[in-house]
């Protein structure tokens, strides 16, 4: 039996899962709620919370009577609770933005005046390490992954990812991830970005060259929300269906997120194991 003292002396540690967040409920629960319950599955010894970094997704969500902290908010808590190590998983995709405005809190945050929190350690997103000088290849692990959602493809069939991109450096992993599938075989699997490169022009280009006729496309993002109904699929002249629709393609769409699948779910468990792992050696 443990006594009062050494209760008293034991850290108290949590995990805290960070997404950019989505107001649309369905990809909401299956997405990001699946993975969040995954991972206290998991790691059931361990005190397991969320947090977005959207502002909007937040403020949008809670005028509709539900709450979700902000990743600082929900540190903030965990210090109140008596916490004192957090292990912080983001589920974004990439390196990017949203990842560095963590990455700055889990550094700046344990060095804040009356802070509680001794040690914050983060997690990588999907997309990080590609297999060099013994380091995982993060991109194989997705590629192995989503093929499950691939159908059998013809010569004529096309699968088309879309990311979401940006101008920070990380947009690059977007193209690695063209390299890496072809590298793999999936040689009529196709990466564009929507604020990004590759373009989805330089998509159709490629598309029109092999002779492909049919198109999935297919959102390459945690979850099927805004991008994906609207940037994807919607209906207006800009929109992916849209312009491969103009372009001569037959096109379908897969409307789920990243999240929903599970064998994505684990490596975002693996990547927690990886961080946990290091913090104790």
């Amino acid at each position: 039996m443990i006594s009062k003292n050494e209760q008293f002396s034991i850290k108290k540690k949590a995990i805290l899962v960070v997404s950019f967040g989505t107001t649309y409920l369905d990809t909401l629960k299956l997405a990001i709620e699946g993975t969040v319950n995954k991972i206290q599955v998991a790691f059931s010894e361990y005190e397991v919370r969320q947090a977005f970094t959207s502002r909007i997704v937040i403020k949008k969500l809670s005028e509709q009577g539900i709450q979700i902290d902000t990743e600082t908010q929900a540190l903030e808590r965990l210090q109140a609770d008596g916490y004192q190590e957090v292990y912080i998983q983001p589920l974004h995709v990439v390196a990017g933005e949203e990842y560095d405005k963590v990455k700055r809190v889990a550094v700046h945050y344990p060095h804040t005046k009356g802070n509680a929190l001794k040690q914050i350690w983060i997690g990588r997103p999907l997309l990080y390490y590609m297999g060099q000088e013994g380091k995982a290849d993060d991109y194989q692990a997705v590629i192995d992954a989503i093929r499950t959602q691939f159908p059998i493809l013809g010569e004529d069939d096309a699968v088309v990812l879309m990311g979401h991109g940006g101008l920070h450096s990380s947009n690059a992993a977007y193209a690695v991830m063209q390299l890496k599938l072809e590298d793999a075989g999936l040689t009529n699997i196709f990466v564009y970005t929507v604020e990004g490169y590759p373009a989805l022009d330089r998509v159709i280009e490629k598309m029109k060259k092999k002779n492909v006729k049919n198109v999935l496309l297919m959102p390459f993002m945690l979850v099927a929300g805004e991008h994906a109904t609207k940037d994807m699929i919607g209906d207006t002249e800009k929109s992916a269906k849209t312009q491969l629709l103009d372009a001569g393609f037959k096109v379908d769409a897969y409307l789920h997120g990243l999240g929903e699948n599970t064998a994505i779910q684990d490596i975002y468990v693996q990547h927690l194991k990886d961080v946990i792992k290091q913090s104790e050696n």
